[in-house]
């Protein structure tokens, strides 16, 4: 698997999303600047510039029109992919740590920092498509405080029904998506380990956490039972679950500064698939020179890419070995 290396970011990269074909990847950083590439080449598409701090979160809208990114400017920015303008800009009194599109996007999540006296929040838009794209509205359609612990990530569940969040006491809660009731809370990670994502499965009936305290755990949106635990040996920033094949891959490393020696080998910089019923690791993708903070699967299952602090997203595509792999008792199944 020789992977595609983007370069374009001068500074650690935060997130990256495929859009719903997979033939577009965007990536943030803490450049202020995002980037769009085309997946089967890695060429790079463009720029969206306009925010004027780190940028932490980035989605793209199911139809691929709208880009929603937010930032250490305390801004989320709506950009229209194909002219790369922006077209709405939301204010808060903090930086926006994650936004996510509902699943038909109509609505657009956003997680906001908890600093200097106010409270995390996660806030909800509606968002308008048509001609006019600069047509957004000015207030949120719902807003949930987090008293308790500040909410990291979150995310819409099935059918939009519930938004689920990711906190950093290391719990995870749902939310009714229409009125903002909390409707259940559950200790998912140790106690205060921050949740550092949140990645659903194709369909949103579950979902994967990964927790500083260096475990991922398969979660089910309905009733927030943990399904299954994956223990690795080193704090998790980023898990994803894979489609077409069972597996979950995972990402993280122990930051430059808490390594004593700075051999790749020692931060455990590589990219860990584990088998999604078996929970066994299967495998390690290593390429990067600091921790892994973003994995995205591509939505057809064909490859994955990953972004790190050593500012390169690398693209793979998944060889046919890949796709052959199979537990003894998976093969029997599939002779059946």
């Amino acid at each position: 698997m020789r992977p595609v290396l983007l370069q374009g970011h001068e500074r650690s990269i935060n997130q990256i999303k495929y859009n719903k074909e997979g033939d577009l990847l965007f990536s943030v950083a803490k450049d202020k600047v995002i980037g769009a590439w085309y997946t089967s080449n890695g060429e790079r598409l463009g720029t969206y510039n306009g925010h004027q701090g780190a940028i932490w979160t980035i989605d793209v809208s199911p139809d691929t029109t709208l880009l929603a990114s937010g930032a250490a400017d305390n801004t989320i920015k709506l950009w229209n992919i194909r002219t790369g303008e922006c077209v709405k800009t939301w204010e808060f009194p903090t930086a926006v740590k994650r936004v996510e599109f509902s699943e038909d996007g109509k609505q657009l999540l956003a997680v906001t920092e908890k600093r200097m006296g106010y409270l995390g929040t996660i806030v909800v838009y509606d968002v308008r498509y048509g001609d006019d794209l600069t047509d957004q509205t000015d207030e949120h359609s719902l807003k949930i405080t987090c008293e308790d612990s500040k909410a990291t990530v979150a995310g819409w569940s099935y059918l939009d029904k519930y938004i689920i969040s990711g906190h950093e006491d290391g719990t995870v809660q749902q939310w009714d998506a229409k009125t903002g009731e909390s409707l259940m809370v559950v200790e998912a990670h140790e106690y205060d380990t921050t949740i550092n994502d949140l990645q659903f499965s194709p369909d949103r009936t579950y979902f994967i956490t990964a927790g500083k305290d260096k475990s991922a755990k398969l979660i089910s949106s309905r009733d927030l039972s943990i399904l299954k635990t994956y223990v690795a040996d080193t704090p998790l920033n980023t898990a994803a679950i894979t489609s077409k094949k069972d597996f979950v891959i995972l990402g993280g490393g122990q930051a430059a500064m808490e390594v004593t020696t700075t051999s790749a080998r020692q931060g455990k910089f590589e990219a860990r698939f584990y088998h999604k019923i078996f929970e066994d690791e299967i495998g390690r993708i290593k390429g990067h020179f600091g921790p892994l903070n973003t994995i995205a699967v591509h939505p057809q299952g064909t490859g994955y890419a990953s972004g790190s602090e050593d500012g390169y997203v690398r693209l793979h595509a998944f060889d046919k070995p890949y796709f052959d792999f199979m537990y003894e008792v998976e093969r029997e199944q599939a002779r059946k």
